[in-house]
């Protein structure tokens, strides 16, 4: 039974319309984080002086401080975004296949 419904799954063309649409998101999402953490991991490898520089000439804070936490809030920008999606478009899709299933 349990290969049966796994094949069902399998074919149903919501099911494979959900991995088109998570992976392709997924990815987006992906390419996106590493852009802006290379970026960032390159800019320190190749010109430190740049987030060296100090905010103010009596600021002790550096400009890579802000750089560093803005990477970071981005991250979680992300993750937020994905959850969102995938709390409503996804859950949407899965629960269709579901029913799908059930009815069969």
């Amino acid at each position: 039974m349990e290969k049966e419904l796994v094949e069902k799954i399998k074919a149903n063309p919501d099911y494979q319309t959900l991995l088109q649409r998570r992976g392709g998101f997924a990815i987006k999402l992906t390419i996106a984080m590493l852009v802006v953490y290379f970026a960032f991991i390159l800019t320190i490898a190749f010109d430190p002086a740049l987030l060296g520089t100090r905010l103010s000439p009596e600021s002790v804070t550096t400009v890579g401080i802000p750089v560093g936490i803005s990477v970071i809030i981005f991250a979680f920008i992300l993750t937020g975004i994905y959850t969102k999606r995938a709390n409503g478009e996804f859950d949407d899709l899965t629960n269709k296949i579901k029913e799908s299933v059930k009815e069969n």
